[in-house]
């Protein structure tokens, strides 16, 4: 096929009008629209359905759509490569991680990263949903479990438990419960269940809520219930990396805990020798260790 057939083909789909396209490609819609012919003729198929308010590609286009899409992502990755510096670290790295993990441990830190790098631009994709990194989603993943494709490097950086923590103003007010049943005394507050999270989280939400609680909040992220408990508005549950950086908050219930959660670190082969990720992945790494101390430190005490 012709390469820049598929490349205006690309912007047109990606568009869904062909002067749009033409202003992405600085061309006119009429040289779009004679090569988006050719290509149809080439193939023998129709790729768009045209419509009053633009195109929609048909069952052939979105075929088509599928094989571009993943050709610009390996170009993508091919020119990150290519503009990596063999001694400086610039540019832009996407990094998508768990909206608690990311708001609560690895925003606050990266100044540190900034102070080293200051040319290296981060893009912090925060969601609960896991991106595809083989399809260049993004360049990094932190996860909260070890990730299933063959084709990723792969580190395991801690093991976290999801715990129960509440401010002393609340407690002060409400009462420190000294056993699972004084839980129906206080307000929970909680992940949602009907969200996707840690299962040994939910799996620690559903244990609890045996226990007669009749006031409850529920948040769909961690950060938003970290924000509820530091308001004073009850009992949380919520990761234990968060007691390092929110020394105020009390751990209520200490023999209660969920099972661990591994956090794994994880990039595609082919961004190996990228310095970019290079030199995040040795900052996290370096920062976990500091974490680890720390909480040793503290433990000791």
């Amino acid at each position: 096929m012709d390469w820049d057939k598929l490349r205006i083909f690309h912007a047109v789909a990606d568009a869904g009008s062909l002067t749009h396209a033409g202003d992405v490609l600085h061309l006119s819609q009429s040289a779009v629209s004679r090569q988006i012919r050719a290509l149809e003729e080439m193939l023998g198929t129709t790729l768009f359905h045209r419509h009053a308010r633009g195109l929609i590609l048909t069952e052939q286009g979105e075929l088509l759509f599928d094989a571009t899409q993943a050709m610009t992502k390996r170009l993508d990755a091919a020119s990150a490569r290519i503009r990596d510096s063999e001694e400086e670290v610039f540019g832009n790295l996407r990094v998508t991680t768990t909206i608690g993990f990311g708001s609560i441990w690895l925003a606050p830190r990266l100044s540190k990263l900034y102070a080293k790098y200051p040319d290296l631009s981060i893009d912090l994709m925060l969601e609960e949903r896991v991106l595809d990194l083989p399809m260049r989603e993004a360049d990094v993943a932190i996860r909260m479990k070890e990730p299933s494709q063959a084709d990723l490097v792969r580190k395991r950086l801690m093991d976290i438990r999801m715990q129960l923590f509440a401010s002393p103003a609340y407690l002060e007010a409400n009462g420190v419960p000294n056993s699972l049943h004084d839980l129906s005394k206080h307000r929970l507050i909680s992940q949602s269940l009907g969200v996707t999270q840690v299962s040994a989280g939910a799996m620690l939400v559903r244990e609890l809520m045996t226990y007669d609680i009749g006031r409850s909040l529920t948040v769909n992220n961690y950060f938003g219930v970290l924000q509820s408990v530091l308001s004073d508005l009850g009992i949380g549950v919520l990761p234990d990396y968060l007691s390092q950086d929110f020394p105020q908050l009390v751990r209520v219930l200490p023999g209660i805990e969920s099972n661990e959660v591994p956090v794994f670190l994880a990039f595609p082969e082919e961004l190996r020798g990228s310095k970019r990720v290079q030199a995040f992945r040795d900052f996290v790494v370096e920062e976990v260790v500091a974490y680890r101390k720390a909480r040793q430190g503290a433990a000791a005490r």
